[in-house]
């Protein structure tokens, strides 16, 4: 799987505020949550927008996650578990 760039996800800029990640991925997730679709729109394709909205909310609203993530620490496109490095 190729890396994806969560700041790109969420369409925030790298130095956005915390406040700024979560007004964003709020935005994300009332748009692409299955439960909520409009008519027409393909749910398998809105499903998996909202979880790697939410997968990248998870990484950047985290302090100590973001800098992990920021110092390339973290490698959040390989499906790794992202934890801690052994």
């Amino acid at each position: 799987m190729a890396h994806r760039d969560l700041y790109e996800e969420l369409g925030v800029p790298r130095d956005g505020s915390q406040k700024l990640i979560k007004k964003a991925y709020l935005k994300l997730a009332r748009k692409y949550h299955p439960d909520v679709l409009e008519e027409g729109e393909c749910k398998e394709t809105a499903e998996a927008r909202f979880k790697r909205a939410t997968a990248a909310y998870e990484v950047l609203s985290d302090p100590l996650k973001r800098r992990e993530y920021d110092a390339g620490r973290m490698d959040f496109g390989s499906g790794g578990g992202g934890g801690p490095p052994p």
